[in-house]
């Protein structure tokens, strides 16, 4: 599986952007899509994801009800939508492939994009 991502940049507090990562290779119903950051000095995290298929979300709770993944078959693209930013949102975002698991296991991701910045001014 290759990732594109695309679409950061610096937005106010408040603000909206969405990021996009065109994805290719084989067999993508078999995985989950979704977004990693990290931030300036921190860990890299988790922030949300999909199904390929489309029927199961999974998102963070410092992003719940703000962060939406989901994607466009059509377009074989995954979308991060960012409404309400924060200052604390500020990172490098990057998005990621793994193999779906059964219901109730965690999404653990094998294949990377390159990243894109995000700058959230307050």
């Amino acid at each position: 599986v290759q990732l594109q991502a695309s679409g950061g940049g610096l937005v106010q507090a408040g603000g909206s952007l969405r990021l996009s990562c065109v994805v290719s290779g084989r067999s993508l119903s078999k995985y989950v899509m979704g977004w990693t950051r990290q931030a300036p000095g921190k860990e890299r995290e988790f922030v949300a994801a999909v199904t390929w298929s489309g029927d199961i979300t999974y998102d963070t709770d410092s992003v719940k009800g703000r962060f939406s993944a989901s994607r466009d078959k059509a377009k074989n693209t995954l979308y991060l939508q960012m409404d309400r930013l924060k200052a604390e949102d500020t990172a490098v975002y990057y998005c990621a492939a793994g193999q779906r698991k059964p219901a109730g296991a965690p999404v653990e991701f094998e294949y990377w994009g390159q990243g894109t910045q995000v700058t959230v001014s307050s």
